[in-house]
């Protein structure tokens, strides 16, 4: 059977027809180094280049991990001259689970320290496949751990933190959420999802569209969640943790108001939307956009088209309405 893939705006797909062919091997776990190394010179700016004149101060700072784990890394960025404990952003990277670093993110959150006068906390997780489920998760939970508890250092209302991330970072994010609120850990104001990776089955229709096209195609979420849970992926009927594949959770009851957003013309747009209805049918508050004709990271591809203004517009609004609400 042939499943046609949704098209991509005629803009977009200009500017991935410009994108250079991707040579070499198939994906495999023996070619993720070589898409680190790729990763880390595409996507790297100094902090300090970011920020610019901006009134903002970056911190680097060593953390506790999980308990018998390594030490985390963290990027801390405040605008200066904080009088008072202003909302926070609790921030996890991307990268499909076995690439990415957390300087990725740092223009998309010194944007919003700048618009929203809050404090962002960038984490660094451990990837697989060196470190499979639950080392990433559990790194990103006892960020926001650290973070609730040193609110007051921070100068963060600990009662207005969203937990965020893109991708790979939007199911962190995700099962962070659900672990807090299993374990009775933080209480966070809310979760912003960015196309989220919630689903190792790659059942959907929109996981079958894109395969080897786009800018997250099947054959990389595949090598994503075989890396993280090994021959559990994909299997229905495996012992996978929620916190891992939090489409997986049968309870979406108790979470705090969520934001999801996903291009039409992406992998991940059918579990997002399956995950936000899911949401709404256990009694909670979810924001849903679905960007016509965008591709998976649109923003970060092409931040100059109307869809991305339309989407940056969009999370400030959610953002504004969930930390001072």
């Amino acid at each position: 059977m042939t499943i046609t893939p949704t098209p991509f705006d005629p803009a977009i797909r200009e500017v991935l027809d410009r994108m250079p062919p991707t040579a070499g091997p198939a994906p495999s776990l023996e070619t993720i180094p070589a898409m680190r190394e790729a990763g880390r010179s595409m996507f790297t700016r100094p902090v300090a280049d970011v920020i610019g004149g901006r009134e903002i101060d970056a911190e680097e700072r060593t953390i506790p991990g999980p308990e018998g784990a390594p030490d985390l890394e963290i990027t801390v960025l405040r605008p200066r001259r904080v009088s008072a404990p202003v909302p926070g952003l609790y921030n996890i990277h991307g990268g499909g689970m076995i690439t990415g670093h957390r300087h990725m993110d740092t223009p998309r959150l010194a944007d919003l320290v700048e618009e929203l006068g809050v404090v962002a906390v960038n984490v660094e997780y451990r990837l697989a496949p060196e470190h499979p489920d639950p080392a990433p998760v559990e790194d990103c939970y006892a960020g926001l751990t650290w973070m609730s508890e040193h609110a007051a250092e921070l100068g963060v209302d600990p009662r207005r933190i969203v937990v965020m991330g893109g991708s790979a970072g939007g199911g962190l994010a995700a099962g962070v959420v659900l672990l807090a609120r299993d374990r009775g850990g933080p209480r966070p104001a809310g979760q912003l999802l960015l196309c989220p990776m919630l689903d190792d089955r790659n059942t959907t229709v929109s996981s079958h569209q894109y395969d080897g096209i786009g800018t997250w195609p099947r054959a990389m979420n595949l090598l994503g969640w075989r890396a993280l849970l090994g021959e559990k992926a994909g299997d229905p009927a495996a012992d996978v943790s929620i916190y891992a594949a939090p489409a997986r959770a049968t309870d979406l009851s108790g979470l705090p108001p969520a934001f999801v957003e996903a291009g039409s013309a992406e992998l991940f747009r059918d579990e997002n939307v399956a995950y936000a209805s899911r949401i709404w049918a256990a009694g909670g508050q979810a924001e849903l956009h679905i960007w016509s004709g965008a591709c998976h990271g649109f923003d970060i591809f092409a931040p100059d088209h109307e869809v991305t203004r339309a989407a940056l517009s969009a999370r400030l609004s959610w953002l504004r309405r969930v930390l001072n609400g």
